[in-house]
């Protein structure tokens, strides 16, 4: 489906980058890398504390496994 991505050379990056210039700013596009960054950075941090949550509720004792009948 993205065969054409292998194709790309270092010419055409250049290309397409002259023309994102030419057509957001060089402000805009250095304010959507910042941006891009921030977006990494989070999604990282909630990965880690999601993955530090199910460590958490791996070892607790679930109420339903105590032996204990109701």
């Amino acid at each position: 489906m993205l065969n054409f991505l292998k194709n790309i050379g270092p010419t055409e990056l250049i290309i397409i980058g002259v023309i994102l210039v030419v057509f957001f700013g060089a402000n805009r596009i250095a304010g959507l890398g910042k941006t891009g960054g921030e977006t990494v950075k989070e999604v990282k941090k909630i990965k880690k504390e999601l993955a530090s949550t199910v460590d958490e509720l791996k070892k607790e004792p679930s109420s339903g496994e105590s032996g204990e009948s109701s």
